[in-house]
């Protein structure tokens, strides 16, 4: 095959099979070595393909943990651009705060972040609701803003069971009045 990345990458999703055969040849292996391979970390790739980035399963752990256990408030997920990995940059504890996350949040770099809001309904029920914040701050460079706008959406398909999303460059765009308003 002429183009053998050009195919993995452009078309994952219809030649998943194809790809997880090419892939277990001696060519592939050795330029993707550093990956498992194993059929779910495969999937967690091709999720991500359209821009080549990868998401690592400490990412898809974390936000498990953070669904299921609640064993974090938050978690900010980071793009590190030389190896190509969308990876955890910051856990915040059950006890953390939204304030917490907000100034956790770098004012010169973009970042993803996804937040458990716990909050009390009209009718005296206890609710908590998954938010998927997507920080782009106007002194980001602009090839990051870029980047981060490109893979948002294979992260978000990663991440299963978000309830909304918030773009905010400022952080008055993505305040605790914002986040109780969306909620409600």
């Amino acid at each position: 095959m002429a183009f053998p990345n050009l195919f993995l990458y452009i078309n994952p999703i219809t030649t998943l099979f194809s790809c997880h055969h090419q892939f277990q040849s001696s060519s592939y292996q050795s330029k993707f070595s550093s990956l498992k391979q194993q059929p779910t970390t495969m999937a967690m790739a091709f999720k991500m393909a359209t821009t080549g980035m990868w998401v690592t399963d400490e990412c898809k752990n974390s936000f498990m943990e953070m669904k299921w256990k609640k064993v974090h408030r938050y978690i900010v997920f980071k793009i590190d651009e030389k190896s190509r990995l969308v990876t955890v940059d910051k856990v915040g504890g059950p006890g953390e705060s939204y304030d917490d996350l907000t100034a956790s949040l770098p004012i010169d770099d973009c970042r993803y972040a996804v937040f458990d809001f716990d909050f009390v309904t009209v009718d005296n029920c206890r609710k908590s609701k998954l938010f998927f914040i997507a920080w782009s701050p106007a002194a980001s460079r602009i090839r990051a803003k870029m980047l981060y706008a490109t893979s948002k959406d294979g992260l978000r398909r990663v991440l299963d069971g978000i309830s909304y999303e918030v773009q905010a460059t400022d952080p008055t765009e993505m305040g605790i009045d914002v986040i109780k308003l969306k909620a409600n």
